[in-house]
């Protein structure tokens, strides 16, 4: 298959509350749409988050890249022809986002030229459990948000948002657990916001308060220090931040690494699949992480992690889309009793409602 035409469309989608990351608020997630369709016919679409902020992109800025430098190499190639991708790719340096948009439009042709939804081609179940992430609020507020999403969804695993200083995340850790029972299972991400002097102290609290995993407490990197790191922690050690590439994953594991984030929306399905293999080989555990994922969107992530390799060591996080007020998907797509059902359709573009994306166009 040779790429025919693509198009880009850019789509907002607001919250149903503000939400509060480690970079800033907001109550609405921006988007861009790629549309490819090989010279075949068939058709392929990848979801990408769209935050200046946190991806480096503007809508602007994205359309150019892939006008100007992505969408170019793709030139003769074939698109059935995994490593002739990455072939293609393999002198890029940076634009991470929009190689994985790109990426995972293909793989999507790829299910939809197969006639197989990718999770089944790829050996996977349909049933995927996920968890919640609970963003930072007041204490109080976390718990109810808690309370009502597991009561809602059936959850079982939610990752606390910390950062807040200790003795807040300790209380919205009290919090939550009472607000949830003893069933439910708590991870925390502090957004590398403490400072790596004095984390083991911070780790070890949060694990006797209840938390099992504890994902990115400070600023890490493969090297010396975050081996002793590892050693002064009686949980595992999640990174993800700092791991980004296949070559990231093979550091973090020659220096020890117990865990690692695969971000499917952010790096590609391509690569994603090689660190899960990676870690599979390695006996490294791994987790699907979210990375702003309309329902649409964690179609894509969750067809990957329905066939991970390797130990999951939390449930996946792709239900942030339940945050929003609307969808851009034709058919309905939720959690229930704690997991998201892939569909069985083997196009991704069938499932997109092009009038809701005309609708919510930037």
């Amino acid at each position: 298959m040779k790429l025919a035409q693509w198009s880009l469309h850019f789509f907002r989608l607001p919250y149903v509350k503000p939400v509060t990351w480690a970079y800033g608020s907001e109550d609405s997630g921006d988007y861009a749409l790629l549309k490819i369709t090989a010279d075949n016919g068939a058709v392929g679409v990848g979801e990408g988050v769209v935050k200046p902020a946190r991806s480096g992109y503007s809508p602007r800025s994205l359309q150019a890249t892939l006008e100007d430098v992505i969408l170019p190499l793709l030139e003769g190639v074939d698109l059935e022809d995994e490593k002739a991708l990455a072939k293609a790719f393999g002198w890029i340096e940076g634009n991470l986002n929009a190689r994985a948009l790109v990426d995972n439009a293909v793989w999507a042709l790829r299910a939809a030229a197969s006639g197989e939804p990718l999770w089944r081609e790829w050996g996977g179940k349909p049933e995927v459990p996920v968890a919640w992430i609970v963003t930072r609020q007041k204490p109080a507020d976390m718990a109810r948000e808690a309370a009502d999403m597991c009561a809602r969804y059936g959850l079982r695993s939610l990752k606390v948002k910390g950062g807040q200083g200790l003795e807040t995340d300790l209380r919205a850790i009290a919090e939550v657990r009472a607000a949830v029972g003893p069933k439910v299972e708590l991870s925390m991400d502090a957004n590398r916001h403490y400072p790596r002097e004095g984390i083991g102290k911070y780790v070890r609290a949060i694990a006797d308060a209840g938390i099992t995993v504890a994902e990115d407490p400070c600023h890490v990197a493969p090297d010396a220090a975050f081996e002793k790191l590892q050693g002064e922690c009686p949980i595992p050690l999640l990174v993800d931040f700092a791991c980004t590439s296949l070559q990231d994953a093979q550091l973090f594991i020659e220096r020890g690494a117990r865990a690692l984030m695969i971000k499917p929306a952010r790096i590609g399905l391509g690569d994603a699949r090689q660190i899960d293999a990676l870690c599979a080989r390695h006996g490294v555990a791994v987790s699907y992480g979210m990375y702003y994922e309309t329902a649409l969107g964690s179609v894509t992530s969750l067809a990957g992690a329905a066939a991970l390799k390797s130990k999951l060591i939390l449930p996946s996080e792709q239900c942030f889309f339940l945050r929003f007020t609307s969808q851009i998907t034709s058919a309905p797509l939720t959690v229930k009793d704690g997991v998201f059902r892939l569909p069985d359709e083997p196009s991704l573009e069938k499932l997109v409602d092009w009038k809701a994306v005309d609708k919510h166009k930037l």
